[in-house]
């Protein structure tokens, strides 16, 4: 595919659902990626709407687009973004041919449908029946279609960032991933905003002990130690209640009926925290990650002979910081949960804001109050990294906010990453509405 393909002319193209079918058939498995042709289409869509729009690449076959819709000039831009990479199908059993962009039981299923080609869709659609049809949005507004977010970021926003902030000069806001969903408690409807993220945090920590002939039972020995710092690393680091978490907890609280309105608040009483996440369990599993620095194995390397006893075990961890958390602050905390013996090495970390800018929340807010009236959207702190962490250089201000009203049986977390990703067409033309409801009142 290249292009646009059939009736340029025909408003099909600023339906979400059929730009997500064609964006899923560009296969961007990341790595190696190969974006070009998927940009190459969404250019020519640009192109066809009247939107202004350019290429900023490092690598040719990996390129980045900018679109600009001039607005008054009476509001900052606004900047909306998000990335066209996905992650790999391989290994997992599909009922569909993951990049075909099939239409079934009214959902686009596909490779991306979530994460997050359905969200460049839906922006897509409200910046380009804001040209058509109007108004004039009260500022510009900036549309960042991105490369390599499931790698490093490296040839996409890290690049832009880096080499281009000129492009986002003035920006105080932007509109990216990872929220504006239905999520569910009982039968009350709550919408997630991101507002923050945790921070990254690689380290390997380090147990060491005496080597030796395999062939020699080692009761107590070095494996033992791991065996019990593994176990350990089971149980939940100390509770912190950050500003961010307050305000999740309190606005879900109010949503909920009695007496789950008062369990709920619990989770802000740190020595109650642990036992309330137990007792109401997949309810309330979303605030686990977002009270507590996290540290979860991915890797162990020690030994090198099937005869011979190391005296080294590394064990590499992912770790999660709490925003204004340092690993200075985690190392302690990893220290009384799996020993004082075991050494720690911080191999990467990517510090976020330590605050965030709360400045177009209510205006998000209430955009979801009207298009699902009865329901309560909440600030949240999204557990994992996304490109916010790279913008949040040039001082913006990041929102998760790509809307999707969804049904309380579809697992939507749990399609992220996985066989048979999908999402309704409904939920669409939803989430292209409230975006195109943004462009005209994020300059009040």
């Amino acid at each position: 595919m290249n292009g646009l393909s059939g009736d340029a002319q025909s408003p099909i193209y600023t339906q979400p659902a059929e730009i997500l079918k064609h964006l899923i058939q560009y296969n961007t498995t990341n790595p190696p990626g190969n974006e070009a042709g998927c940009i190459s289409f969404i250019k020519g869509l640009l192109d066809w709407a009247g939107v202004a729009n350019q290429i900023v690449a490092s690598d040719p076959s990996r390129p980045n687009l900018i679109a600009r819709l001039q607005g008054m000039g009476a509001a900052p831009p606004l900047l909306l973004y998000g990335h066209i990479d996905v992650v790999t199908t391989s290994n997992q059993q599909w009922k569909v041919n993951p990049f075909l962009g099939e239409e079934m039981d009214g959902y686009i299923w596909g490779r991306g449908a979530l994460d997050m080609k359905g969200a460049v869709a839906m922006m897509l659609s409200a910046v380009m029946k804001a040209k058509l049809e109007g108004p004039v949005p009260p500022g510009d507004v900036i549309l960042a279609i991105l490369s390599d977010e499931e790698n490093t970021s490296a040839l996409g926003a890290d690049f832009l960032v880096n080499n281009h902030p000129q492009l986002f000069q003035d920006v105080r806001y932007a509109i990216g991933e990872f929220g504006g969903y239905t999520s569910y408690i009982g039968k009350r409807r709550f919408y997630p905003i991101m507002v923050g993220e945790k921070q990254g945090c690689g380290m390997l920590a380090y147990i060491r002990g005496k080597g030796g002939h395999g062939a020699w039972p080692a009761r107590g020995g070095i494996m033992a130690r791991v065996a019990r710092y593994l176990q350990s690393l089971e149980h939940r680091l100390p509770v912190h209640v950050t500003p961010i978490a307050k305000e999740q907890v309190r606005l879900t609280a109010e949503g909920l009926p009695s007496p789950l309105k008062q369990a709920v608040m619990q989770l802000l009483i740190p020595s109650l925290t642990g036992s309330i996440l137990d007792t109401l369990g997949a309810q309330v599993r979303m605030f686990d990650p977002i009270l507590h620095n996290t540290a979860v194995v991915t890797a162990i390397q020690g030994g090198e002979n099937f005869n011979m006893v190391p005296s080294q075990v590394c064990i590499t961890l992912d770790c999660r910081l709490l925003p204004g958390f340092s690993p200075d602050d985690l190392i302690p905390e990893l220290k009384a949960l799996g020993g004082k013996d075991v050494e720690y090495e911080t191999i990467v970390f990517n510090p976020g804001p330590p605050q965030p800018d709360m400045g177009l929340y209510e205006t998000l807010a209430v955009i979801l109050r009207e298009a699902d009236p009865g329901s309560t959207p909440t600030p949240v702190l999204f557990p994992a990294v996304t490109d916010a962490r790279l913008f949040s250089r040039l001082g913006i201000q990041t929102y998760g906010f790509t809307p999707l009203n969804l049904p309380p049986e579809l697992n939507f977390e749990g399609l992220f990453h996985a066989a048979d990703e999908r999402v309704p067409v409904a939920a669409l033309e939803f989430g292209a509405d409230a975006l195109y409801t943004l462009l005209h009142r994020f300059g009040d």
